[in-house]
C-alpha cells in the first residue's frame, strides 16, 4: 500500500515512521510512505504563505485552496494507475475503529491530507476530498497525530508485516471484542499468579477461556461495545 501525505509539518513524522513496525513494513517493500510539504505548493510571496482568515469574521486562521489543490493534484499524479483515494483526517469526519481501519485495507494508496490552525477552505473538501477520518471527539493542533495512528493501524493489518496474523486476530476490537487478559514469564510476580489454565496445554479449553474472558471485560469496560456485538452476531448475554 502507498501512502502519500500531505502536511505542514513533515519532521513530525519521522519519529513516528523510523522504528518499529512501520520502518520493518517500509523495509520489505510492503507500504511506502511519501511526505510532502504544502507549503512547497504555495505560490503567494517568498514565504510560502498557506493560511488566510476566514470569510464570516470567525477567528483563527484557514488553509487556502490554492496550495491544497497543488499539493493533491500532484499527489495523484505521483500515484497515477493506483486509484487513490483521499482522507482528510478531520474532527468532522467518520470515527476512525476496526472496520474502517479494514475498509481502507481495500485500497491501494490513502493520500492523507493533515490540516492545521481551523481546518482548511470547504471547496477542498467539496472537490478532492473522498472520505474525513477523525480519531475522536477532541480537537488537536492538526491531522498529523490522527494521520500517524491511521497509517498505524492499517500497517498492522497487511499480510507479512506483523511476524505472526494470529497476533493481530487478537487485538482488542478485531472482532468487536476487547482483548482476553494475557501473561508472560515469570509465573509469579510480586505474589500473583498466572491462570493455571494457560499452563494447562489444553488448546481447546485456553481458547474457551479466552472467549469468555473477552466477553466478560467487555462487558465490565465497555459495554457499548458488547451491545454491538450481540447485535451483529445474534448472540444473547
Amino acid at each position: 500500500m502507498f501512502f502519500d501525505i500531505l502536511t505542514l509539518f513533515p519532521s513530525m513524522f519521522q519519529g513516528a515512521f523510523s522504528d518499529s513496525i512501520i520502518n520493518r513494513a517500509v523495509e520489505k517493500g510492503v507500504i511506502s510512505i511519501s511526505i510532502h510539504n504544502i507549503r512547497d505548493y504555495s505560490d503567494d510571496d517568498r514565504h510560502k504563505t498557506v493560511d488566510d482568515y476566514p470569510f464570516g469574521g470567525d477567528a483563527g486562521m484557514l488553509i487556502k485552496p490554492q496550495p491544497l489543490s497543488k499539493a493533491i493534484c500532484d499527489a495523484k499524479k505521483r500515484l497515477e494507475g493506483m486509484e487513490p483515494v483521499v482522507v482528510y483526517l478531520s474532527p468532522q469526519g467518520e470515527l476512525l475503529n476496526q472496520s474502517v481501519v479494514e475498509s481502507l485495507l481495500n485500497e491501494k494508496s490513502l493520500i492523507l491530507l493533515c490540516g492545521r490552525y481551523k481546518g482548511i477552505d470547504q471547496r477542498i473538501t467539496q472537490k478532492y476530498v473522498d472520505r474525513e477520518i477523525s480519531i475522536g471527539d477532541y480537537v488537536l493542533s492538526g491531522g498529523e497525530i490522527p494521520a500517524m495512528v491511521l497509517v498505524d493501524a492499517v500497517t498492522r493489518l497487511i499480510p507479512g508485516v506483523l511476524g505472526n496474523r494470529d497476533s493481530a486476530e487478537g487485538d482488542s476490537f478485531y472482532n468487536g471484542l476487547l482483548s482476553h487478559p494475557q501473561y508472560t514469564r515469570p509465573r509469579d510476580f510480586e505474589g500473583m499468579g498466572v491462570p493455571e489454565i494457560l499452563l494447562s496445554g489444553h488448546h481447546a479449553k485456553i481458547l474457551e477461556w479466552k472467549k469468555e474472558q473477552a466477553l466478560k471485560l467487555t462487558k465490565q469496560k465497555r459495554p457499548d461495545l458488547l451491545e454491538k456485538y450481540c447485535k451483529k452476531t445474534g448472540k444473547e448475554l
